[in-house]
This record gives C-alpha cells, sequence and structure tokens, in this order.
C-alpha cells in the first residue's frame, strides 16, 4: 500500500495536545468505521519491524500488530494502511489525530505516557540498548569506547541512555546525531563514526543492511531497559481496549496452542474451556470491546499468534534471526503473559 500523508503534522503538537483529550475522546472507533480502515503509524523502515518489500508491500512485527487491530475491528487484516514516521514526527502525528495508531518501535516511559496525552497498550517487543561496531576496532566490550565518535538518531530515548551510560562510567564520547536511522549505519559505514547505538533489535536490523554484514558485530552489554509497544490518544478508553486486547489475545492465542492452522478447527471443536471463550465459542466477550464475537479467530488466522509473528519477522525464521529470550511466554521463560478473555 502507498503510505498515506496529511498536512497535519504541521500542527504544532503543544496544541493538539490540549485539545486531544476533549476532542477524540471516543471517536476514534467511530472514525475509524466511517473512513474503513485504520490508519497506522509505523517506522521509516526498520527490518523485522516495518518496511517495505521489493513489492512495495508493508511487513514487519509492528506491522502486523496494525493488521491485528484492522482484523479484530474489521474481520479483515488489509483494511490498514501506514503512514512512515521519523523518531521526530511520531508522537505529533499521534496526537494530531494523522494516526489512529502508532506501532513504531518506541519505548514506553512514565513522560511518554503521562506527560504527552498518549497511552502504550502493551509490549510487543522487550528490548535493551546496545552497541554495533567494526571488528576492525578492536573492540569487545562498551567499557572500551571511551573518547567514541557515536552515531545516534535524534529524538530517541537512546540519546539520554547514552550520556547516562558514558557519565557513569567515567567515559567521553562525541554524539554524532542523524533523524532517519538509515542515515545512522550508513554513516557508521563510512567511517563518520566509531559505533552506532541503538536498540539492540535495530542494530540487529540495520546490521543486515551493510555490504559486509559479518564484518560487524553487537557488543555485549545491554545498558537500558527498552520495552517497546503500540500508543494511542489519552482519553479513548474505548479504541485503548480495542488495541491493548488485541495484544492480549494473540499472546493467549500463542500459550492455548492457536494458530493460524488450526484457529477454525479449534473454534468448532476445543472442548477446553479457555479456549471456547477465547475464540468465541462460548460467551461474546467481543461484545465488550464492540467487535464481533470471532473477533479473535479473524485475528489469528489471517495474521497468526504472537509466536508466529515473531519468529517471521524478527525470529529464527527471519532474516535477523534473534532468540525469543525476553520475548518468550512467561511459562518459557521469558515476560510475555497476558490477562485472559473471560
Amino acid at each position: 500500500m502507498k503510505p498515506v500523508r496529511t498536512a497535519a503534522l504541521s500542527i504544532l503538537a503543544a496544541t493538539t495536545l490540549g485539545l486531544s483529550s476533549h476532542a477524540s475522546a471516543g471517536t476514534t472507533l467511530d472514525a475509524v468505521m466511517k473512513k474503513g480502515y485504520v490508519q497506522c503509524g509505523v517506522s521509516d523502515g526498520l527490518p523485522g519491524f516495518s518496511f517495505t518489500d521489493a513489492q512495495g508491500n508493508y511487513k514487519g512485527i509492528d506491522v502486523d500488530v496494525c493488521r491485528a487491530v484492522a482484523a479484530a475491528v474489521f474481520g479483515d487484516a488489509s483494511k490498514v494502511r501506514f503512514t512512515p514516521l521519523t523518531a521526530k514526527e511520531r508522537f505529533t502525528a499521534l496526537q494530531s489525530g494523522e494516526v489512529d495508531v502508532l506501532s513504531r518501535n518506541t519505548t514506553w516511559t512514565s513522560s511518554r505516557d503521562s506527560g504527552m496525552g498518549l497511552h502504550f497498550a502493551g509490549v510487543t517487543y522487550y528490548d535493551g540498548q546496545g552497541f554495533l561496531v567494526n571488528k576492525k576496532l578492536g573492540v569487545k566490550s562498551a567499557k572500551e569506547l571511551d573518547g567514541a565518535a557515536v552515531c545516534i538518531q535524534a529524538g530517541t530515548t537512546t540519546e539520554l541512555n547514552l550520556a547516562d551510560y558514558f557519565r557513569s562510567s567515567g567515559m567521553k564520547y562525541t554524539p554524532i546525531t542523524y533523524d532517519k536511522s538509515d542515515e545512522t549505519i550508513v554513516a557508521l559505514e563510512a567511517g563518520r563514526c566509531d559505533v552506532l547505538t541503538s536498540d539492540q533489535s535495530q542494530l540487529y536490523a540495520q546490521r543486515i543492511k551493510l555490504a559486509n554484514p559479518e564484518d560487524y558485530v553487537v557488543l555485549p552489554e545491554v545498558i537500558s531497559k527498552e520495552p517497546l509497544g503500540p500508543l494511542v490518544r489519552q482519553g479513548d478508553d474505548e479504541w485503548f481496549n480495542i488495541v491493548r486486547w488485541t495484544l492480549f489475545a494473540l499472546l493467549n492465542a500463542e500459550e492455548a496452542g492457536i494458530s493460524s492452522a488450526n484457529v477454525e478447527k479449534e473454534a468448532a471443536s476445543s472442548t477446553n474451556p479457555d479456549v471456547r471463550r477465547l475464540l468465541g465459542a462460548d460467551g461474546d466477550y467481543g461484545k465488550d470491546l464492540k467487535v464481533s464475537k470471532d473477533w479473535v479467530v479473524n485475528m489469528v488466522k489471517q495474521v497468526g499468534n504472537y509466536g508466529e509473528m515473531f519468529e517471521r519477522n524478527v525470529g529464527m525464521g527471519s532474516e535477523l534471526k534473534i532468540a525469543r529470550g525476553q520475548n518468550a511466554l512467561w511459562n518459557a521463560g521469558g515476560l510475555q503473559y497476558a490477562p485472559p478473555v473471560r
């Protein structure tokens, strides 16, 4: 699909923030239904999370979250349009109403969740900030980066994390900032900086864009907590609940062994009470969210459960080949846990 942009980014964020809690309250779902699609803000190109393939199709785990929301609301995962946004643009685009949901490798922090008129709906990916260097630099640890020139994307939490880490470690550095993530990796490859810092997932995604990825290594240190997830505007609990329970249902489906391959069969024949409630065979829990009773069936059939989304986009079935680690389900040693549909 072609990216959709409007003039909304010209609206001042401060003005929008003052109006959003009143103007948007309870209206997002109505607006989405009226126009017939979900407008989703995504990154401006990050393999595994949100990027376009050779045919111009959007792919990635953040993209799949948007498709799942569309499947929940419309029963059709294709009823979504994407707006690529830089780190600087992303919050204004959501505050102004240019996008209905922001699903763009964005870290959940207190100031973003309470001071910007926005709400995080959950965690799609547990991450942490790291460092990518060329092996010829001879560096084995971030503790050896004193005096380094560091490439970094502007408008991100990585700037503050970097400053905190170097200050607490008694080291100095020279920041070299760029507006777009692709610019940072080009700068590293060109030798304009010694090291690139970002969330580790982004480092793995950027590494595969290099001419010789094997020449570069992600250092072992993780210097921050970076829970990444989708955001919506405050003051609209109806829409917030839909996005939040989309994530929860995808996790519950994986935990119950419900996949895109068996979801229809399980919906028709399962005798497990939890599965029957989740898939709409018993009760009508979609009614509380103003979606159909088979909303989870529609999501899982068309997009897959959380595990399927992870594996094909960033896991072992992808170019990134990132282990589940913290993103495994709670009963497999990870942090991913969802309340039940009940």
